[in-house]
């Protein structure tokens, strides 16, 4: 809603009671603020029919206190994703379906092989929100608009993430130099950086008890990009069909999103020991798969 880039939202949960007051909620936030005239309201699958864009949240997630571990979710939320997916393809294969339910690579995969639907329609928000915050990491560090920042985060979206840094650098410059052009006497450790992007996602959890407003903002991007044609290139998560030698495995790997959804992908240059990481990934969620099934 804060984006104006919709003009109906239909809220669909079996608990109806929770999907009908987050409706009303929403509609009374915007009633007064927005030029536009964006309607909230709860509905069914049948309003899946005329929906330009689906986005799939069903499903637990992790919770306080809970192993740190996406991969642990897999076989609920997969037998969840098969079913309303189900009831997706009986009203539409014409919406671009944004997945956002964890484990993000399992449910993508999932949702994009089981059914017949175009899999360019098919975006999983994959490794985008530990971009983001890849991103704020290193533009905290150098006192920098993270804006500024470039690079991305590969892989699972999950514990097996990791940072490509040889696709990072900082308004042009090369990530090696930042220390030198920013006057920093403290060299800055990859490593640290890496264990804090993983650390941090679970930390919002443990004090928040969950992550919404990233992921949200995460979704918003992608869904701009459809909508306005944008032509963007974004990592995001879809099913692998070869690219670094990985097959039947989705993981986040660079893509350009349009009308048509995912337009095409990107085998980016990487380092031996990024290439490494990038098939420990597709190792790690090919084996939430195979536990899943």
């Amino acid at each position: 809603a804060d984006f104006q880039l919709a003009t109906e939202v239909v809220l669909i949960d079996l608990n109806e009671d929770k999907a009908w007051g987050e409706a009303k909620d929403s509609s009374h936030a915007t009633s007064c603020i927005y030029s536009t005239n964006i309607k909230f309201h709860l509905g069914d699958y049948e309003d899946c029919k005329d929906a330009n864009i689906i986005v799939i949240t069903a499903g637990p997630s992790l919770r306080p206190g809970e192993t740190p571990d996406r991969l642990k979710l897999a076989g609920t939320n997969a037998k969840i994703m098969s079913s309303v997916m189900g009831e997706i393809v009986k009203r539409t294969k014409e919406a671009m379906i944004i997945m956002i339910t964890n484990p993000l690579d399992v449910a993508t995969y999932v949702v994009s092989t089981q059914f017949d639907y175009p899999r360019n329609l098919i975006l999983g928000t994959g490794t985008m929100l530990e971009t983001y915050r890849f991103r704020r990491i290193l533009a905290d560090k150098y006192q920098v608009d993270p804006k500024n920042i470039n690079g991305y985060v590969l892989g699972e979206h999950g514990n097996a993430a990791f940072v490509a840094w040889s696709t990072t650098g900082c308004a042009g410059f090369p990530i090696d130099d930042l220390d030198e052009y920013f006057h920093r006497t403290e060299k800055l450790s990859h490593e640290a950086v890496e264990q804090e992007l993983v650390q941090v996602a679970y930390d919002v959890i443990n004090k928040k008890g969950f992550t919404n407003t990233g992921i949200a903002m995460a979704a918003c991007r992608f869904i701009k990009s459809v909508l306005y044609d944008e032509h963007t290139i974004l990592p995001c998560s879809a099913v692998l069909e070869g690219e670094y030698g990985i097959k039947d495995v989705a993981l986040s790997i660079p893509r350009m999103v349009c009308a048509d959804g995912i337009m095409r992908s990107f085998e980016v240059h990487l380092t031996d020991d990024e290439l490494e990481k990038m098939h420990k990934a597709a190792q790690s969620v090919r084996s939430a798969l195979d536990g899943a099934g």
